[in-house]
């Protein structure tokens, strides 16, 4: 029998963290999360956690890719196949957190092809791997930074396509793999390189709380997880549904929303006021932006909505040297972007 996840919504503090977590669920086009923190700051929790708030999806029947039986232009050769057959099942379960082993080669994470069975058939013959699995899903990666800067590359080369290409004797084969990327680390341990720090949507640093009390909470619950896991999770039931349901109404309000010219112009501003070099924090600013307005239930986006994801958006973009702080005061940058250009 498997052992009750610790719920979401009994998780004490670290609200940026969950809120960099569930604006990624609402909006997957946000580019991921990158958490950083020391030992012991309920990352990998958070993570895990995330499943139990994840909606359920439509996937075709027995497709190890997990394709979206409704994007007839995004399916796997496989499928492909058996579409053009005429049946193509379906069935609905539940999104998952699937986890990549920290030792996992190009060919786990990518999957292989069986050459001579191309040679001889005709016939390309795939073997799935992990980002085949992720498909649909959140792909989680422990110690991110302790992996090959490769195996990285082809993590966020995939998540930013939304494919996954494999090419071995000049026989290629590709897939649908949108997945959320989700990686955390521990900087004591070495830091990624900053052209892939810039890959990651948004990023959180988190640290081991300070305040007597909110200490005392996490230990205690903590503890009663331990003692009752499965009393433990009813007892949260309610809240973690709350935020669920949430998730789910803010993506489809995502749907009919499209930010202004004074949202965009207040993530370029603000983009150019903090150096950031080329266009994709710009980008990941409005759609963070986008997100966070939906999940307060609205469809307009504010350029406060802006300066308020930006602590998330910018920091491990920013020019700064080994010794600098990494962290943004959004409400400075909130007065000055309202001081400057007229902005709320």
């Amino acid at each position: 029998m498997k052992r009750p996840t610790y719920p979401f919504a009994a998780i004490v503090g670290q609200e940026d963290m969950k809120e960099a977590l569930i604006l990624n669920t609402i909006n997957p086009l946000i580019g991921g999360v990158l958490i950083r923190g020391e030992k012991g700051t309920a990352k990998s929790t958070a993570v895990r956690a995330l499943a139990g708030l994840l909606p359920d999806r439509r996937v075709v029947t027995g497709c190890p890719c997990g394709c979206d039986p409704e994007r007839i232009g995004e399916l796997c050769p496989s499928c492909q196949e058996r579409l053009m057959q005429g049946e193509l099942p379906s069935t609905v379960c539940a999104m998952k957190v699937v986890e990549l082993p920290l030792s996992s080669t190009e060919d786990r994470v990518a999957g292989t092809l069986d050459i001579e069975s191309a040679i001889s058939t005709g016939k390309k013959r795939f073997e799935p791997g992990v980002l085949a699995k992720a498909n649909g899903n959140i792909l989680y990666v422990d110690e991110v930074n302790l992996l090959d800067d490769h195996i990285v590359d082809l993590l966020l080369d995939a998540a930013a396509m939304g494919v996954n290409y494999i090419e071995r004797e000049g026989i290629s084969y590709s897939h649908p793999s949108k997945f959320i990327l989700v990686g955390t680390m521990n900087p004591e341990e070495g830091d990624l390189r900053p052209q892939l720090l810039d890959r990651f949507g948004l990023m959180v640093d988190v640290v081991s709380e300070k305040d007597e009390e909110m200490r005392t909470s996490i230990v205690q619950r903590r503890m009663e997880f331990e003692k009752n896991p499965e009393g433990f999770c009813k007892d949260y039931k309610e809240q973690n549904d709350e935020i669920r349901e949430r998730i789910l109404a803010a993506r489809d309000i995502l749907r009919g929303i499209e930010a202004g010219k004074d949202v965009v112009r207040a993530a370029v501003k603000i983009s150019l006021h903090l150096g950031v070099d080329g266009h994709r924090a710009d980008l990941t600013l409005i759609k963070a932006a986008e997100a966070y307005a939906a999940l307060q239930g609205r469809k307009d986006v504010r350029p406060s909505d802006v300066t308020h994801v930006a602590k998330l958006v910018m920091p491990h973009r920013m020019r700064r040297n080994p010794f600098q702080d990494s962290s943004l005061d959004t409400g400075e940058l909130e007065a000055w972007l309202k001081e400057s250009f007229g902005t709320n």
